[in-house]
């Protein structure tokens, strides 16, 4: 063991936080009655029985092998990080850790669950952990994309099927969903969650949650899901990994918070801290956090388990003078369980005998601890997701594979279409050129747990060519690279130049090498990396078509390609069969339908820029773009590129003027906003409809608008449908001045409309 540490790898609002006035520490309280928690498993329900099972076995162990249950190490299949220790068989055959990561297929987990189950003493089962993000073996768009689809049920559906698969590989337990905010495109790890909005992510959380763990832990085809990072990891300053967050209170409970009580109240059954500190104190370490909030406030009865190492990374950060205090602090603050730092299997038991740490604290971690391993079913059978011919039968099944080009479609954002798109029959050839072209190991992106990145996924040239009509050729040239090295260069631009002017419409695959976003990726550019630029402007030059899809795991600054191109896809990374699913947007036989999660600034200096920012005292008045003093750049608009919730289709929707059910509300009445949304194309497809509501005076200052609902519906061309929210002062709340929680009365403008900077306007009023 290292003697220094290493970094690594329609609810309403009112339900996502918590009420009443907080002192001495302003806390978050508990929900009101009508938002009580919603246990979609059922685990947090009594159970006699077990608690008696659990008491009886308890009061058998050693301390040592009480601490061993609270210790995770990684097998030497897999890393998300150095691994830092070997000899993980022996400490299981000596009780010294009571759970594996990394650690998967079915005869392996049955082997290592041999050594504890029939070479120990009490014979507890192991759970095994595995990163199953955005798919297990059928790999789904990357988290974020997902999150684009604003399809609650495709992205359940998708967890759904991922914990099928990664059950029937022996394992019992994902460190997903992550459901950190995150407002900064710098940070690669924008990638893995629901992108900047509180209430969007919020939903997504739950999804995830419930397509995770169903609706039966003991079910074969269920995993435990884990709510990360704990909390406030998106917040990192200049957007780089690991680095420190400094925000306010009200800032932690009205943004940061959210999404994590509502996959709590959803069920989830464990927690993951996050490696920034909050407040001064690393989150490992972090009483506030893990403790006042989480157990205490929210009634979290699960388990916590940290990120990699992070409780060693505490004497890094200067709260812990060494391992030994990092454990102490660790464990008193509300920690259960170390991943792969090993302090509490090193020095734990030491501090119970100093009385630095309570015998009461540990047994309070390891019930939590046993308890999902009973919950789960393996002190009945411990081998019971280790099966074999069930594994066999499960990965990469045909519908998995027919869900996973679903999801990845309705991923898609169609962020300009000059009417290049759909493609035409009659283009009788198409040069597809750049890096992520023919690529299988981007399509799936970071995060891709056990998913083949060398033969399964399909790339976008084998999509466009099982596609392509009768007569129609596509063929490929890579031209430019997404090396960082590589820009200035032109090496290959001759060739993909060459096919270009002999074909009719370019397909541009450009963006980011699958490992550019993720843990430990932040850039302090959104450019296209390598010499993808430079080719783009040589192509336009050929008077060609252009098409860019657009692959990646964040924004990026395209404000060129959108100046310059016909059409421009976003397609993240869009999974194991991400070709077809390009394909069949590109072709039209799918009509793009997705929306954007995060904001798409027109470069970085723009950053941090989000939908729900604050005004200023000096706002700029749009009908005087150039006045000197306001808050705003000499050299670029204020406005981004691409707003939050923006996406075109290959129709169009008219919105009625939206008319209310009243102008004026009191507390707990209701509040409804109607349009009609009417199909007006030649297409059928899908819309997402969009309500934001601003409140304009608070005690606090408040956002200048802020999503509060939305709905996607299909329209058949030329049908209109009325689309109704309603709203109670319940949906107004927020961290008011005295840092209580609640409404208050005053005037607010509402919007109901097809993106966050769109939409038909309305006012009402709040009264006492």
């Amino acid at each position: 063991m290292p003697s220094m540490p290493r970094n690594l790898t329609h609810l309403t609002l009112a339900t996502l936080l918590l009420s009443g006035a907080l002192s001495p520490a302003p806390l978050l309280a508990k929900p009101a009655a009508e938002s009580a928690p919603v246990d979609s498993t059922g685990w947090e329900k009594p159970d006699p029985k077990m608690d008696r099972f659990i008491a009886d076995l308890m009061a058998k162990m050693t301390l040592e092998e009480k601490i061993g249950q609270l210790s995770l190490l990684t097998s030497d299949w897999d890393s998300t990080g150095p691994t830092m220790r070997k000899g993980y068989q022996e400490d299981i055959r000596k009780g010294r850790i009571g759970s594996v990561f990394n650690a998967f297929t079915a005869r392996y987990t049955r082997d290592l669950q041999r050594l504890a189950v029939e070479e120990t003493r009490l014979k507890i089962p192991l759970l095994f952990g595995y990163d199953v993000v955005h798919g297990h073996r059928t790999i789904f768009p990357i988290s974020l994309g997902e999150a684009a689809s604003w399809d609650l049920n495709a992205i359940e559906k998708s967890a759904r099927i991922s914990a099928a698969e990664a059950a029937a590989e022996g394992l019992h337990w994902t460190f997903a969903p992550m459901v950190d905010i995150a407002r900064d495109p710098r940070w690669g790890r924008v990638s893995e969650g629901a992108g900047e909005d509180v209430y969007l992510g919020s939903r997504i959380a739950e999804a995830r949650v419930r397509g995770f763990q169903g609706s039966d832990l003991k079910a074969t085809d269920t995993i435990l899901a884990t709510v990360k990072h704990f909390a406030a990891y998106g917040a990192a300053q200049a957007g780089r990994d690991y680095n420190t967050v400094d925000i306010s209170e009200r800032t932690l409970r009205d943004i940061y918070l959210p999404p994590f009580k509502a996959a709590a109240d959803a069920g989830a059954a464990t927690f993951m801290t996050s490696f920034n500190e909050y407040d001064g104190i690393p989150a490992s370490g972090n009483h506030y956090l893990l403790t006042d909030v989480l157990r205490d406030k929210w009634g979290f009865k699960g388990f916590v388990v940290t990120d990699y190492t992070s409780i060693n990374e505490m004497v890094a950060h200067g709260y812990s003078k060494d391992l030994k205090q990092a454990g102490e602090q660790a464990i008193n603050a509300g920690v259960d369980m170390d991943m792969q730092g090993a302090v509490y299997m090193e020095n734990l038991a030491k501090s119970v005998a100093e009385g630095k740490v309570d015998v009461a604290r540990i047994d309070a971690a390891v019930k939590a601890i046993l308890e999902m391993k009973y919950r789960l079913g393996l002190f009945d059978d411990p081998y019971r997701y280790s099966d074999e011919a069930r594994e066999k039968a499960t990965v990469y099944r045909a519908d998995f594979l027919d869900a996973a080009r679903d999801v990845a479609r309705r991923s898609m954002v169609l962020l300009k279409n000059d009417g290049a798109l759909p493609l035409a029959a009659s283009a009788k050839s198409i040069a597809v050129i750049g890096p992520l072209g023919d690529s299988k190991a981007d399509m799936i992106g970071s995060w891709a747990a056990a998913g083949d990145r060398k033969t399964r996924p399909v790339t976008l040239l084998e999509g466009m060519q099982a596609r392509a009509p009768k007569g129609q050729t596509v063929a490929y040239a890579k031209g430019a690279s997404y090396a960082f090295e590589d820009s200035g260069k032109t090496d290959g631009f001759a060739e993909a130049i060459a096919l270009a002017q002999k074909s009719d419409v370019i397909v541009a695959a450009m963006g980011e090498r699958w490992d550019m976003t993720g843990e430990a990726a932040s850039r302090t550019s959104l450019d296209l990396p390598g010499n993808q630029q430079a080719l783009l402007e040589e192509l336009k030059k050929t008077g060609k078509p252009i098409i860019l899809v657009l692959m990646s795991g964040r924004p990026n600054s395209i404000e060129w390609a959108n100046d310059h191109v016909d059409a421009i896809l976003e397609a993240w990374y869009p999974g194991t069969m991400g070709g077809h699913a390009i394909a069949d947007v590109l072709y039209g036989d799918y009509n793009p339908s997705g929306k954007l999660p995060i904001t798409f600034p027109r470069n970085v200096g723009q950053v941090p820029i989000f939908h729900d920012m604050k005004n200023t005292g000096r706002p700029i008045d749009p009908a005087q773009p150039n006045a000197k003093y306001v808050s705003r750049y000499l050299n670029t608009p204020n406005t981004p590129l691409y707003p939050f919730g923006y996406g075109l289709s290959y129709t169009s929707f008219t919105y009625s003027p939206v008319t209310l059910s009243k102008t004026s509300i009191r507390p707990g009445e209701p509040l409804t906003a109607t349009v009609t949304v009417t199909n007006s194309g030649a297409r059928d497809g899908e819309e997402v409809v969009q309500l934001y509501v601003r409140d304009l005076v608070g005690s606090v200052t408040r956002p200048v608008k802020e999503l509060k609902g939305f709905q996607k519906l299909m329209l058949k061309k030329g049908e209109s449908r009325r689309v109704s929210f309603t709203l109670t002062d319940a949906d107004l709340a927020f961290t008011r001045a005295d840092m209580s929680w609640g409404s208050e009365p005053g005037q607010f403008k509402l919007w109901v409309g097809p993106s966050s900077a769109e939409g038909s306007e309305a006012d009402f009023e709040l009264t006492k």
